[in-house]
């Protein structure tokens, strides 16, 4: 071999040695580099990799707030896209290594679960592109604040922490939170202020919002709930009659909750309990003057004072109206007079009357009508036992069918009525108590009276003979011989032995011999019973004849005795 062929290299070598230097350098493409700029051509800078060929980058991919302009020397990253192209240049971007940059520090941050720093730059469809340092986010519209934002101009270009909820390096997409931000920083801002508040402190707030159910404030950085049952000890239906939002309030600590940093407040416990000695300022049957303040199906509540709010029960509105809704007695706001009827401050409650601070209708009837007293009403109305008759205003008194008329049954009798009917009735009896009126209108009749003389001898405990008049499964209907009274008598007063009490036993026409246990004349009601004659007779027989201690047997008693009246009856007879 000669010395010339040993000296120059092969087609081999040369080979092999261009693919030792191309194939160490192409290991670095798709990879960060760093370069060197050695000249700046208008708005491009061009950039020597140290890899045997030189790049370009326009000048704006090094731009940003607080970089300073490059200038030839500078050392710079860039990210090498391809060795060399068409041209014989590398190919490279700033931008692109600034992206694969952040990438790497994103992720650590992911997975370390720490803030990220970003600024919005612009808005797009369901929310907006933040710039993490060359890398591009997307935060949702709902990601955006704790609350609902309109306007987040003030928030662009601004920069800020993130938190990132999720990203795929493949696809390039990373999804990034500025409220789980503000909601640790809000948790950790409401820990540290719930540690320094205490149950019982009274401090100062801003009413913040105001509800239907109470109203926030603001107690420096944590809200506090003031139910609209705390702002005041008097009955408030809405919260904005007292409080308005921006309004500085003074407010108790009432319950603070740890664990859900829930704070009740409290105004009104910053006065004194009106309940507090209630019985001796509202004693039993003493009359105020209140404020009608609610109404309600049950009744109606009255103020007595700020605080201090007793119920009108609807039974004790008025005397004689009865079925009637509170809110056709009074009206909200009305100044009424009322009487206490009963307090308990365990329960905080106050019964209180209205109809007691009024004239008692029942009792003021009774005085200027007393029985016998003869009025004229009007039928209310017809029920299956007699007639309801307005007479004093708006009293109205019964008429039982019984004394309705003399001569016929009140199931005919009152057949002749119709509401509205003008009608002469007499008073027979009023209970106070009961708010009962019984009145008559056969007695107003001059017939009763001539009748009423007939039956002067009747008395109570004395003997009537009676006719049947009408046999009925529960007893018997009579009328007293010599008269015209008429009675029933029921089952159990039709004989002594529960055997004989059957109202089957006697006919229609029969006579049967009774004792009067009830008459009033005045009324001309009479009741009558078998059973009580039967055992009056055998009381009387065994006080006279003897007794069964004696020997003698109680029907030796009651023979003796019956025989003795029958030879009494055939001694009169003859």
């Amino acid at each position: 071999m000669s010395v010339a062929s040993q000296m120059s290299p092969t087609r081999d070598d040369f080979a092999a040695l261009l693919n030792e230097t191309y194939g160490e350098t192409e290991a670095f493409e798709g990879s960060v580099v760093k370069g060197k700029v050695v000249a700046i051509e208008k708005d491009m800078a061009v950039i020597d990799l140290g890899l045997k060929t030189e790049g370009r980058v326009a000048l704006r991919e090094f731009a940003g707030p607080g970089v300073a302009p490059l200038v030839v020397g500078d050392e710079v990253e860039v990210y090498l896209e391809r060795i060399e192209n068409a041209l014989g240049e590398a190919v490279i971007s700033r931008d692109k290594a600034r992206r694969e940059e952040s990438w790497v520090k994103l992720e650590l941050a992911y997975n370390a679960q720490e803030k990220v720093e970003g600024v919005i730059f612009n808005q797009v469809k369901g929310g907006f592109t933040v710039d993490l340092e060359g890398a591009t986010a997307f935060l949702p519209r709902s990601q955006v604040d704790i609350r609902p934002i309109r306007d987040v101009t003030p928030l662009l270009g601004v920069p800020q922490p993130f938190v990132i909820l999720k990203m795929d390096r493949r696809r390039g997409n990373i999804v990034v939170s500025r409220r789980t931000v503000l909601e640790e920083s809000r948790a950790e801002q409401r820990h540290e202020i719930v540690a320094n508040l205490e149950e019982g402190a009274v401090i100062d707030g801003v009413v913040k919002n105001i509800t239907d159910y109470g109203a926030f404030v603001d107690l420096g950085g944590i809200d506090g709930l003031l139910h609209v049952t705390d702002i005041a000890w008097r009955r408030v239906n809405h919260p904005s009659e007292l409080l308005t939002i921006g309004q500085t309030v003074k407010v108790r600590i009432v319950k603070i909750n740890h664990e859900t940093h829930r704070i009740s407040l409290g105004m009104k416990q910053l006065q004194d309990d009106p309940w507090t000695g209630i019985e001796a300022k509202y004693p039993i049957n003493a009359r105020f003057q209140g404020r009608v303040t609610n109404i309600t199906d049950y009744g109606a509540f009255v103020e007595l004072e700020p605080g201090i709010e007793g119920l009108i029960h609807v039974s004790e509105m008025s005397w004689t109206k009865k079925n009637v809704h509170p809110g056709k007695i009074v009206a909200t706001s009305q100044e009424v007079d009322v009487q206490v009827l009963e307090v308990d401050s365990s329960k905080r409650r106050i019964s209180l009357g209205l109809k007691q601070t009024l004239a008692n209708p029942w009792e003021s009837f009774a005085e200027r009508f007393p029985v016998g007293t003869v009025l004229d009403g009007e039928v209310k109305n017809k029920t299956e036992f007699g007639l309801f008759v307005g007479i004093d205003g708006d009293i109205d008194g019964m008429v039982h069918l019984s004394d309705l008329d003399w001569n016929r049954p009140g199931e005919q009798a009152i057949e002749d009525y119709k509401k509205g009917d003008q009608v002469k009735v007499q008073v027979l009896e009023v209970d106070v108590e009961k708010e009962r009126i019984s009145l008559g209108i056969k007695q107003v009749a001059g017939e009763g009276a001539a009748k009423a003389d007939e039956a002067g001898d009747i008395r109570k405990g004395a003997i009537v003979t009676c006719e049947v008049a009408e046999v009925k499964e529960g007893g018997i209907d009579v009328k007293i011989i010599g008269t015209d009274l008429v009675a029933f008598i029921k089952r159990s007063d039709l004989a002594r032995d529960r055997a004989d009490q059957r109202s089957e036993r006697f006919a229609v026409g029969e006579k049967v011999d009774a004792r009067v246990t009830l008459y009033d004349r005045r009324a001309r009601k009479i009741s009558v019973s078998i059973k009580a004659l039967e055992m009056a007779e055998e009381k009387e027989a065994i006080a006279q004849y003897g007794s069964a201690d004696s020997g003698a047997s109680l029907g030796d008693i009651l023979g003796a005795a019956l025989k003795a009246r029958n030879d009494s009856d055939i001694a009169k007879k003859k």
